[in-house]
């Protein structure tokens, strides 16, 4: 059963297409990540899911329900869903109490329960968010990370079936960032709700999506697990923009066999994934961390490189490598130490 559902979801704004052809599946209580970068159209799709534009072709549903197609849109406060914002969108003049009770008030579908007795589900919301005894205070009393706590609690106040968040974390700083990833991980939790997260963040989406819809020019290029996503990438712009990796140069005899050519010597490589998609161009992506380096001996055998540069990363170091013509990026353990010019012994593993 599926909390939303877009089917062959297209989106033009006069001439210009923002979204081509998309399907995507939020199952109840999965938390999905669209990840892409600025202009891809995961905001455009998140909008559309919440009512604030209409498809120009497909259909949108909500808990089995038809909310949109290209005839007719159901408005947002009709769909059950919350919405967390990027810049809080809190009333300046209401309090925290005020602005967290305020959809049970306005919005339909809210359980009788929590209409009758506003303030108990209040509280329990800003318990839930570490903002408890707080009720009477103003935005302009709370700091960045309170105030996108009080969005939290307003979204899930009346229990939606969907919540909706864009990008609610990039006005905040890096620390705050990690503690609110935390929260919403949480919440999720808790409350079972279905997520779906606007994000140009390809850690926030790796550290919290149960699915990862990676999104460019309006089309969605790969959608998977975080594992899949990461170590199966099934394109060039999926292995670059998801985390870094080097791209091999060589040519495959199977779909197991990668031969690798480097310094005019020809490396068989064993591939224990499925790199299908990458068998025309005839390369191989690998991972940083997927690069182990030895020590050279003169009996060493396989692929040689040398260090280009080292840069200490705290827990671990990154190195470049230069293999034949290629430079590659290498992570290892901070006691696996080499220094600049050394030559190198390297191990591919993947």
């Amino acid at each position: 059963m599926n909390s939303a559902l877009a089917t062959g979801v297209s989106k033009r704004f006069g001439n210009v297409s923002a979204l081509h052809q998309v399907d995507v599946a939020v199952g109840q209580g999965e938390f999905v990540a669209l990840l892409g970068p600025s202009g891809c159209g995961k905001t455009t799709l998140l909008r559309l899911l919440a009512g604030f534009e209409a498809p120009t072709d497909g259909e949108i549903w909500i808990n089995n329900e038809l909310v949109a197609d290209k005839a007719k849109r159901r408005p947002p406060e009709e769909r059950r869903i919350g919405m967390v914002f990027q810049s809080f969108a809190l009333w300046p003049h209401l309090t925290v109490y005020e602005n967290v009770a305020f959809p049970l008030r306005h919005q339909q579908h809210v359980p009788e329960e929590y209409r009758k007795n506003p303030r108990q589900r209040v509280s329990q919301m800003l318990e839930m968010v570490g903002l408890a005894g707080m009720e009477n205070r103003y935005p302009s009393q709370l700091s960045g990370g309170q105030k996108q706590r009080v969005a939290l609690a307003r979204a899930v106040v009346f229990n939606p079936a969907l919540l909706l968040m864009d990008e609610p974390l990039s006005s905040l700083d890096a620390e705050l960032r990690m503690q609110m990833r935390k929260e919403i991980s949480h919440i999720h939790r808790e409350l079972g709700t279905a997520i779906v997260y606007v994000t140009h963040d390809q850690s926030e989406a790796l550290g919290m999506a149960d699915k990862i819809v990676v999104m460019r020019d309006g089309k969605i290029e790969q959608a998977g697990t975080p594992q899949e996503i990461y170590y199966a990438p099934q394109s060039t712009f999926v292995a670059k923009f998801v985390g870094r990796a080097n791209f091999l140069k060589g040519s495959w005899t199977d779909k197991q066999t990668f031969l690798l050519t480097s310094k005019e010597q020809t490396v068989p490589i064993r591939v224990t994934r499925d790199c299908t998609p990458f068998h025309a161009q005839s390369l191989l992506p690998v991972r940083p961390e997927q690069i182990r380096l030895r020590q050279w001996h003169r009996d060493s055998q396989g692929i040689t490189g040398t260090v280009k540069h080292v840069q200490f990363q705290g827990r671990e170091l990154l190195y470049s490598i230069q293999a034949g013509e290629e430079e590659w990026e290498v992570v290892t353990d901070i006691r696996e130490r080499f220094d600049y010019g050394q030559q190198v012994a390297i191990e591919i593993c993947v």
